[in-house]
């Protein structure tokens, strides 16, 4: 097996992944939920329900974007084919922090900052926000 087929059977791979972590983390998300729907918690359930499939589809954006950026080793550059790759990139990537910004309250690399405030205080740090972040 040539290095560019080992590459591009790589960014298969990793298409793979996303697509599975996506539908798998879906999977359990509604098996949890019904779990804590049937306990009693519906708006918690939700909420639960929610973030966990947020966070399923973050992960397997990730590994998408890992998979694309991989596929540049292995093709022929063409001017179309990295302007293309570009547009995914950029639309996968702002769906990733769209996202995270949805699930935590904040922006991602805010993220220590806010961690590192809670333990200098010394109080456990308390759950999103419901509103999107100030000064975007």
């Amino acid at each position: 097996m040539e290095f560019t087929e080992w590459v591009s059977l790589s960014a298969r791979l990793f298409e793979g992944a996303g697509v599975a972590v996506m539908v798998v983390g879906t999977i359990v998300s509604i098996v949890l939920v019904l779990f804590h729907y049937r306990r009693g918690g519906g708006e918690h359930a939700f909420r639960s329900f929610r973030e966990k499939v947020g966070r399923s589809i973050l992960l397997g954006l990730e590994l998408l974007v890992a998979a694309d950026i991989i596929r540049t080793v292995s093709e022929e550059p063409t001017l179309r084919g990295v302007v293309v790759l570009g547009l995914i990139v950029l639309i996968r990537t702002f769906l990733s922090f769209t996202l995270a910004v949805e699930l935590e309250g904040h922006w991602p690399w805010r993220s220590a900052e806010i961690r590192g405030v809670h333990r200098q205080v010394g109080e456990a740090p308390q759950p999103p926000e419901q509103h999107p972040p100030r000064g975007h």
